[in-house]
């Protein structure tokens, strides 16, 4: 796991860190423990000036804007409590900021997220967010697609499950970009924009 290169048209997109979904039962870290470090990872990239993507996950009540199909999870709709769907307050009031709001797992699925991205010039993202192989995964899937070149800030997200977040991070990240710390990823930025 390392990060060899960041383009100087970098962004940041942060999956999901939100009321609700930080306080689910994740690991290998939790969800404090993946807001503060996607915090830092903020921090840095809006002290570059390079765009952070603040990505939220919203449905209404009765479900009718969520995506269609049988699966085997029974419906949530009726059952999230007023405010679940809004950013956290660390994250949340930066001005300059973009948020996107997706009612699928992908970040660029029925958003403006690749639009957003293109006019600024931007030719990769670095991942952070919950959960590693749903709201995480997903975008970047779709990331590299679009011709993104994507890195993961693999200590800056979680799953609900830990073999999930394993196979994300050792089985399909490494075919759709590389993978590093926060740290890692926070002094590359650095050498990349200074």
């Amino acid at each position: 796991m390392t990060v060899t290169a960041l383009d100087s048209s970098s962004a940041l997109v942060i999956i999901d860190l939100q009321n609700a979904i930080i306080d689910a039962p994740t690991v290998p870290h939790t969800g404090p423990e993946v807001v503060a470090r996607a915090v830092e990872l903020a921090h840095a990239f809006r002290e570059h000036n390079a765009p952070v993507v603040l990505v939220r996950v919203t449905a209404r009540a009765d479900g009718s804007d969520t995506a269609p199909g049988r699966n085997e999870v029974p419906s949530r709709a009726g059952s999230l409590p007023e405010g679940w769907d809004v950013i956290v307050d660390d994250l949340a009031g930066h001005p300059d900021d973009i948020t996107v709001t997706k009612r699928t797992w992908s970040a660029f699925y029925g958003t403006d997220l690749d639009l957003q991205l293109r006019r600024r010039g931007v030719t990769q993202i670095v991942l952070a967010g919950l959960t590693t192989s749903i709201g995480v995964e997903s975008t970047a899937r779709a990331a590299h697609e679009h011709g993104y070149h994507v890195t993961l800030a693999t200590d800056a997200m979680a799953d609900l499950d830990v073999e999930a977040h394993r196979n994300s991070i050792e089985r399909i990240f490494p075919l759709l970009g590389e993978t590093g710390c926060t740290t890692e990823i926070v002094e590359m930025l650095a050498k990349t924009c200074n």
